[in-house]
């Protein structure tokens, strides 16, 4: 099964399996056989899809892509301003999900431009702002293709608590669908409480964020983590103390590199040599090169920082509605198209790769460049907060200088033992000036820490105290 199939002849091939754990899968198959119909009687119409419903979201998907329809994912989570940002971007012929009455599209929304087959799989930058990364069914199954190969494995059988409207989740699915494998789906809230489903015990991967693998160590989980092949770890950096901890309880750790427009994974280091010492990003996957270039546009040599540069065939095709614009680059290694995802890091002599921190939250203070990700790392591993970021606020003498604001720990917020923790750990220039404690962190509509609406509330804190 590859990619000289299409969705509907995948489909067809795997009817009736019993692929999905803690789900009704003769449940699933019944539903998609009376979607296809209902696509079919409404010629192809453009689907967004908002189901939290894990079997009504993958039986919706599926009977759309099978009847070439073009769709397009959508957060039951999202609020009244994130829908506002979609629909100025266009609004489908039917919506499979519910919203809430004053987030429907409104009458003069444009019709949505995306053409039969594809799927607009919702992302955003650090200020929140959603787009939409259109894919085909060939990059998506260059990904799984190329996942595959880097390790190894014919039979994908995930794991899945991440969404499955967001890269993370929908790749473990199809990962699955694909090449025959099983998907066992469950909420993490309900796997940290131990209730946990049961894979085939080659071949099984799960993908979690840094907090959710820290919390399963927490409670006792290390020895069932150990079962998988990999356990998948991205969407933040990884605290060294986290890794470290990991390894000593011989977690298959396989730290990866990867975005929505690529279809997740381009990088990811393989558990091995995790468990031998490694915390990077690991090699590039079989479907993509990397390389680094300075300002200009250079290659750089191993060792040296500069943007990341991704040659990727399953790079997303455009926004919708928008291209790539400054951030695609010319085709280049072996006629594959390129991406610059607005990273730094850089790759070593043996072809690893280390993500330093994005480009767009980069602060320099006093002539010095400081990357928020590192000095929130250190600022993580000393246990007293529960979580935090840094931005750089305008100084007239410095230019920027850095600021932390966390969610303190059980402890309260203790300020001075912060600063005297991290005070080995970090250059002079690197440590923060300002420390704000807050009860929570703003998030944006991925679920991640939206930067500038944190540093908005640094400035408004700041300014209320001077």
């Amino acid at each position: 099964m590859g990619s000289s199939l299409n969705p509907r002849e995948v489909l067809q091939q795997r009817w009736g399996d019993d692929w999905l754990v803690g789900i009704d899968s003769q449940v699933f198959w019944q539903r998609v056989e009376v979607q296809i119909e209902q696509c079919r009687e409404q010629a192809s119409p453009v689907v967004l899809i908002t189901e939290r419903d894990p079997l009504k979201f993958l039986s919706t998907f599926w009977a759309a892509w099978a009847a070439d329809c073009p769709i397009y994912l959508g957060s039951p989570d999202w609020g009244e301003r994130e829908w506002q940002q979609v629909w100025a971007q266009g609004k489908p012929d039917t919506i499979w999900g519910d919203l809430p009455p004053n987030c429907l599209p409104p009458q003069t929304a444009p019709l949505l431009a995306l053409e039969r087959g594809r799927v607009g799989i919702p992302t955003g930058g650090s200020g929140g702002q959603i787009k939409f990364a259109v894919h085909s069914w060939e990059t998506l199954v260059a990904a799984v293709e190329g996942f595959q190969q880097h390790f190894q494995v014919g039979q994908v059988h995930a794991y899945c608590v991440l969404p499955l409207y967001h890269v993370s989740g929908l790749m473990q699915a199809l990962r699955a669908f694909i090449s025959r494998g099983r998907l066992a789906i469950q909420p993490f809230k309900a796997l940290s409480t131990g209730n946990r489903l049961t894979l085939p015990a080659q071949g099984s991967f799960i993908s979690l964020v840094p907090t959710q693998l820290q919390r399963l160590l927490t409670q006792g989980a290390a020895t069932w983590l150990s079962q998988f092949q990999a356990v998948l770890l991205g969407g933040a950096p990884a605290w060294s103390a986290l890794l470290e901890q990991a390894r000593l309880q011989a977690v298959p750790v396989a730290l990866t590199y990867g975005m929505t427009e690529t279809a997740a994974q381009v990088a990811t280091l393989l558990p091995a040599e995790f468990l031998s010492g490694r915390n990077c990003a690991g090699r590039v996957l079989p479907h993509a090169r990397i390389e680094i270039w300075d300002e200009a546009g250079a290659v750089l040599p191993p060792g040296e920082v500069g943007q990341i540069c991704v040659y990727v065939r399953s790079l997303a095709h455009r926004y919708i509605q928008t291209h790539f614009g400054s951030q695609s680059v010319p085709t280049g290694v072996e006629g594959w198209r390129g991406f610059l995802p607005g990273d730094l890091g850089y790759l070593d002599e043996q072809g690893y790769l280390s993500v330093v921190g994005r480009n767009s939250t980069k602060i320099i203070t006093g002539g010095e460049k400081v990357f928020p990700e590192e000095v929130e790392r250190v600022i993580r591993e000393t246990g007293l907060v529960s979580d935090v970021c840094v931005v750089g606020l305008t100084d007239p003498d410095w230019g920027q200088v850095v600021t932390a604001v966390y969610v303190p720990g059980e402890a309260g917020p203790e300020v001075g033992k912060l600063r005297q923790q991290i005070m080995p750990q970090l250059s002079k220039f690197k440590q923060p000036k300002h420390w704000i404690a807050v009860e929570s962190l703003l998030l944006n509509a991925q679920g991640k820490v939206n930067r500038q609406a944190v540093l908005q509330l640094a400035k408004q804190r700041l300014k209320s105290v001077s």
